[in-house]
C-alpha cells in the first residue's frame, strides 16, 4: 500500500464525498484521476484492507428499533442457525463469543411489534427458545478512525 492508498483511506473513513461523481472530488484531492480512484478503491476491497463501504445512519432518529440477542446455540447447529438468522434484512451483525450463549447477533424493525414478530418468528424456525432480547438502556457510540498517515489530504480544499 503507497501513500495514495494511505491517503485514500483517509479520506473515505470520515469524508467520502456525497455527490453524483464521489470518486471524482477523491481523485481531485489526491491529484490522481477518477479511474485510478475508483481502481484504488476495488483493489483496496479486493485485497481486504476494505471490509465494507457504505454510510452510517441514526437508526433511532430515522424511528427504527433494534435490539441486541444472545442464544444458546449446540455447537452442531451453528452454522445451519447463523445462516437462517443472517437472511433476515434487520440482522445487522452476527458474531460468535465463547459462552454458554455463544451466538449473538443485532436486529433492527421499523417498529418494536414488527422486531417482537420477527424475533418469535426466528425462534419458531431454529427451535431454540433459549434467546435473550437484550434492547439498549443508553446508547454509546464509539467512532474508530484509522489514520493511515500523519497528513490526511495532500492537497486542502
Amino acid at each position: 500500500m503507497d501513500k495514495t492508498d494511505q491517503d485514500l483511506l483517509n479520506l473515505i473513513q470520515r469524508n467520502f464525498p456525497v455527490h453524483p461523481r464521489p470518486y471524482a472530488l477523491l481523485a481531485e484531492k489526491l491529484e490522481i484521476s477518477e479511474e485510478e480512484a475508483i481502481k484504488r478503491v476495488g483493489e483496496l476491497k479486493k485485497n481486504g484492507h476494505i471490509r465494507k463501504l457504505g454510510g452510517t445512519f441514526n437508526s433511532k432518529k430515522l424511528g427504527y428499533h433494534s435490539t441486541l440477542c444472545a442464544l444458546k446455540v449446540p455447537e452442531q447447529r451453528i452454522s445451519e442457525i447463523a445462516e437462517v438468522i443472517n437472511a433476515y434484512t434487520g440482522v445487522t451483525h452476527n458474531y460468535i463469543r465463547d459462552h454458554s450463549y455463544n451466538m449473538w447477533f443485532t436486529l433492527i424493525a421499523p417498529s418494536k411489534e414488527v422486531l417482537e414478530s420477527t424475533l418469535a418468528e426466528m425462534k419458531a424456525k431454529i427451535g431454540i427458545v433459549d434467546l435473550m432480547n437484550l434492547p439498549a438502556e443508553r446508547v454509546f457510540k464509539i467512532n474508530v478512525d484509522f489514520r493511515m498517515t500523519a497528513d490526511s489530504d495532500r492537497k486542502k480544499g
